[in-house]
């Protein structure tokens, strides 16, 4: 069933603020740093109003993980363990999934009628441990101290009340930059009052009392998943991939580098091709030039984004002249 913006907001608004005992920010900081990960399932509505065209193509890509950049988005969650997990992305004329069990992994896309599978190795599967010298915190009170007085120089940490989301009562962390130079306002995070978990998360530009961006569930359960959803068998006729038999495969983290830390850190993103419709967008953008080279420049509230004509993609939630210097890096 199609959801429109009004239905979906409606959904994520808070009911009435349940009423709970007070905490403080540190005390909601240890609460996220000490939460046992807990079996769930559930649904999630993401909501990205971040003033991007739609990259998609439109219509049939909305089941396409690539289509979040924009719109409203339905997911179906399921998570029992560390090696169990489900992420289903819900479309108006189907579905892609990441689905994992045990060393298995796989990745399927209804509307392209193909699946591609990883077989995870001992490599993979390692934990990554902390290394010796590594000066680590005693108790879970002095990693939340040291993560607030981290932030402190950048970012104000404060609580705000309560809300009921998915019909469960949380607190609201907020934090604030202090850094003029960030167009975000605020982040707001809801946390279970019993679980500890995040079960929302909105972005404001500076400014504004509207997310620009906003991810969480209105429906959860922390019942254990029936094992058969992490059970993945590729229809008849469906295409078919293998990943190497090492599991190594090229991944989109090996194309992005950082410049820049906290919240006026930009992303670049290199290799990126566009095509089509896509082409055409890309082309209606304002055209921009410096020493970095040459492109094209989007913005708004919350954003700016700089595609230029070598292939870069060069974002963040800074103004046009930070990415520029990013890019001439």
């Amino acid at each position: 069933m199609a959801l429109t913006i009004g239905g979906v907001s409606r959904m994520l608004t808070a009911d009435a603020a349940p009423s709970l005992p007070p905490r403080t920010a540190a005390e909601l900081l240890v609460d996220l740093q000490t939460a046992v990960p807990h079996a769930l399932s559930g649904t999630v509505v993401q909501r990205s109003e971040l003033g991007l065209p739609d990259f998609s193509g439109g219509g049939r890509s909305d089941s396409r993980f690539t289509s979040m950049l924009t719109g409203v988005h339905t997911l179906r969650v399921w998570y029992g363990g560390e090696d169990r997990q489900r992420v289903a992305l819900l479309g108006p004329f189907g579905e892609s999934d990441v689905v994992r069990n045990g060393n298995d992994v796989w990745t399927w896309s209804s509307e392209e009628n193909t699946a591609t599978h990883t077989r995870l190795t001992a490599e993979d599967l390692r934990p990554v441990r902390p290394k010796p010298s590594s000066p680590m915190p005693t108790t879970p009170q002095d990693a939340a101290d040291k993560a607030l007085a981290a932030l402190s120089p950048t970012t104000e940490v404060t609580t705000d009340g309560t809300a009921k989301v998915a019909g469960r009562a949380a607190y609201e962390l907020v934090l604030k930059p202090k850094d003029a130079q960030t167009r975000i306002g605020q982040v707001r995070l809801a946390i279970d009052a019993e679980k500890k978990m995040p079960l929302r998360v909105r972005v404001y530009a500076r400014g504004s009392n509207s997310p620009a961006f906003e991810v969480g569930f209105t429906q959860v359960s922390f019942a254990t998943p029936d094992p058969a959803q992490f059970e993945f068998t590729p229809p008849a006729g469906a295409t078919v991939n293998e990943a190497p038999a090492d599991g190594k495969q090229p991944d989109l983290t090996d194309r992005v580098s950082v410049v820049g830390s906290g919240w006026t850190q930009v992303a670049i993103v290199t290799g990126v091709q566009t095509s089509g419709a896509t082409r055409s967008m890309v082309d209606a953008l304002p055209k921009v030039s410096g020493s970095w080279g040459s492109g094209r420049l989007l913005e708004s509230d919350l954003i700016s984004a700089l595609l230029t004509d070598d292939g870069r993609l060069v974002f963040g939630a800074v103004d046009p002249e930070r990415l520029y210097a990013a890019a001439a890096r």
